[in-house]
């Protein structure tokens, strides 16, 4: 167990190289599988060192929902997005800064949830506080910023706690 470990410091990392490999290179071949495996066992080999704490997942099974909820969120908020820009003027948008506190302690979940919150039309992380402990989003349009700041927490903070805390 110990030398697959050291083989394999990622493996989760190993298998997403080699996709994003495939998927790179738009064709699959044994040559594009082969390669793209050896690269997803050198850059997690070389990387290790500059990874001494690694994340903890505490219900990795909870990633599969969380990435379907956003991928939902991405959607809606496209076409939420669209709609404002083609019929509403920019007299009538109501833009705001959000200051969301953090439940979250780990830096890898919140970056996710920053990056969650980038990715998704009409938002964007703009901030954290010094010591993680709130994050400011900038949002399109805001009538109110009180019901976007418990959407975030309860939508994506709460399933991030799950997974990582």
């Amino acid at each position: 167990m110990n030398l697959v470990r050291r083989l394999f410091p990622h493996p989760v990392l190993t298998v997403l190289l080699t996709l994003v490999w495939l998927l790179l290179v738009n064709r699959f071949s044994l040559n594009s599988l082969l390669f793209g495996f050896l690269l997803g066992i050198i850059i997690p080999f070389i990387t290790s060192p500059f990874w001494p704490d690694r994340p903890t997942l505490r219900n990795p099974a909870m990633m599969i929902e969380y990435t379907l909820v956003v991928l939902y969120d991405i959607v809606v908020a496209n076409i939420v997005v669209a709609r404002l820009i083609l019929f509403k003027s920019n007299a009538d948008l109501q833009p705001a800064w959000v200051c969301i506190p953090l439940d979250l302690r780990t830096p890898e979940a919140i970056t996710v949830l920053a990056a969650t919150i980038t990715l998704t039309p009409g938002t964007v992380s703009a901030d954290t506080s010094d010591h993680g402990h709130s994050l400011l989003v900038h949002c399109l349009d805001a009538p109110d910023p009180d019901a976007i700041r418990d959407e975030i927490k309860d939508r994506y903070e709460r399933r991030l706690m799950e997974i990582f805390e």
